[in-house]
């Protein structure tokens, strides 16, 4: 009978894990919309950007990991259609795209030291 232990990993480790998902997020989310992007690639992204953010609630409170994680992919993929649209934006929206970023910043800030 094989012993399962609790391995707990560092919250440096957690916040690396939500920004590769966040990464792989953007990727799999635009990869809805941009037929450059293979389903294959698609599908492993989103898969492993998932178990990545699985793995980062071990040690970190999910409420801040699934926000992190939404707001990068938001604003990830608002820049990628920015970008892909030939950069016509309002300054409306850049606005908004500024107050998420820091709304970002300021949970990964505010969670330091808050355990799980």
């Amino acid at each position: 009978m094989a012993v399962k232990t609790d391995k707990r990993i560092s919250e440096a480790r957690a916040w690396t894990y939500v920004l590769l998902g966040g990464i792989l997020e953007i990727v799999w989310a635009s990869g809805f919309k941009y037929e450059g992007i293979p389903s294959i690639v698609v599908l492993v992204s989103l898969l492993t950007s998932f178990d990545l953010i699985i793995r980062a609630t071990k040690a970190l409170p999910v409420g801040t990991v699934y926000a992190v994680f939404a707001g990068m992919g938001t604003l990830g993929t608002t820049i990628v259609e920015i970008v892909m649209s030939g950069g016509t934006v309002s300054m409306l929206r850049i606005v908004f795209i500024l107050l998420l970023l820091a709304c970002i910043i300021g949970l990964k800030l505010s969670s330091k030291g808050s355990g799980a």
